[in-house]
């Protein structure tokens, strides 16, 4: 038994996660967890694509590679127990070019060490059984690749939080963190909460405050606007799974694919575009303190000298309907920019090193009684459960 506070800044699906594991694995703990919107997973976890990774692209023995591996696992038997959507539709990545296949092999070497489940590589006839819509030279096949409700998943372990006798408590925006005899004090405005421990997950605004709680400034956050777009009802039925390419290993992102959403809408994305503001979701979305913070940064301008080229043409992709879908149409050719229309999009929260490193891998720091997620992109969904146990092992292990 324990009779500690322990306070969680953000209620998206890591900082849930990680609430719900207090509950269990410490009983009698006060589990607070703060959220400045008007309710959980409004941001990362309610714009991602609701894809459960099975570990394909990570580096062997990163902390990605292994809490993907057992966040999925977890997430696959926590989805069954509370009869969450969870479907195994299964994904392809595939090589359309030749000079993509050395880079196919690469990967198929690293998804072998990763142990992805019934991962095998298939031929031109083979993408056709399994995508008989989709084009290529080669493919790997995860069959075990997954989609979810992450959303839905969220909002289930703020369920089990309150059940255990925690709070969510929604409208806290923290703007304070302060020591004060030996515990922390939170700040939101008048408000204040004082706790035994600290663990920050927020996100898009992870840097800030973590900042706040004593944190160095590296690695800063820096907004990927993510845009979609929806195969129209008279296509949608081309694509059966997930269709992806071969990713370019120099960058986190994945590239635009295919995929199916639990619901049954197909989507194409996200690109990855230099976002206007943290929570720009909207192209016409600014903040003047999130560019000016970017423009700060020395990383940003490090970064834009090596990767210009690639941001000239997502934002060309993001500008036109016919160019976007000019990338994605060589995976499923019967499907163009005719074919879809705009939907939503996302933010990503990069985080960016001081040289101008895309940080990959997740980052989690320790100040004592602070515990700050500055950097979680995906698969943290995926992980969130693999990542809550991780936590809480570096913390009281």
């Amino acid at each position: 038994m324990s009779d500690e506070t322990i306070a969680i800044v953000g209620a998206g699906i890591v900082g849930l996660a990680i609430g719900r594991e207090i509950t269990l694995r410490r009983p009698g703990t006060r589990v607070v967890v703060l959220e400045k919107e008007h309710d959980v997973a409004l941001h990362q976890t309610g714009h991602n694509s609701g894809v459960v990774h099975a570990g394909i692209y990570y580096a062997p023995g990163s902390l990605k590679s292994r809490l993907c591996t057992r966040g999925r696992a977890l997430l696959k038997e926590y989805c069954q127990e509370r009869d969450i959507a969870y479907d195994e539709c299964g994904k392809l990545v595939v090589a359309v070019r030749a000079d993509e296949l050395g880079r196919l092999d690469d990967l198929e070497k690293r998804a072998r060490e990763n142990a992805v489940p019934g991962l095998r590589r298939v031929d031109p006839a083979g993408i056709r059984e399994i995508e008989p819509h989709a084009a290529g030279l080669a493919a790997l096949h995860s069959p075990e690749t997954a989609i979810t409700d992450f959303p839905g998943v969220a909002r289930a372990f703020a369920a089990d939080i309150a059940a255990a006798g925690g709070e969510v408590r929604c409208g806290w925006p923290v703007d304070k963190i302060a020591e004060y005899g030996g515990r922390t004090v939170i700040a939101a405005g008048r408000r204040t909460l004082t706790a035994d421990r600290l663990i920050v997950c927020a996100g898009l605004q992870s840097d800030r405050v973590a900042r706040l709680a004593g944190d160095r400034a590296e690695p800063a956050i820096v907004p990927f606007r993510g845009e979609y777009m929806r195969v129209g009802p008279a296509k949608a039925g081309l694509v059966r799974g997930m269709i992806y390419p071969v990713p370019d290993p120099r960058y986190p992102f994945l590239g635009v694919h295919f995929t199916r959403r639990v619901t049954g809408v197909v989507e194409v994305g996200p690109n990855a575009v230099l976002a206007t503001a943290r929570e720009g979701y909207r192209r016409s979305g600014l903040s003047v303190r999130d560019l000016a913070a970017v423009a700060a940064w020395p990383g940003t301008w490090r970064m834009a000298r090596r990767h210009w080229r690639t941001g000239v043409k997502e934002v060309r992709g993001s500008l036109s309907k016919t160019r976007y879908m000019a990338e994605a149409q060589r995976y499923v050719p019967e499907i163009g920019a005719s074919d879809v229309v705009r939907a939503g999009a996302g933010v990503r929260a990069q985080a960016l090193d001081r040289d101008g490193s895309l940080v990959d891998d997740f980052r989690i720091h320790r100040m004592g009684a602070v515990t700050a997620i500055r950097n979680a992109p995906s698969p943290a969904a995926t992980s969130s459960l693999a990542i809550a146990e991780h936590v809480l092992h570096a913390i009281f292990d």
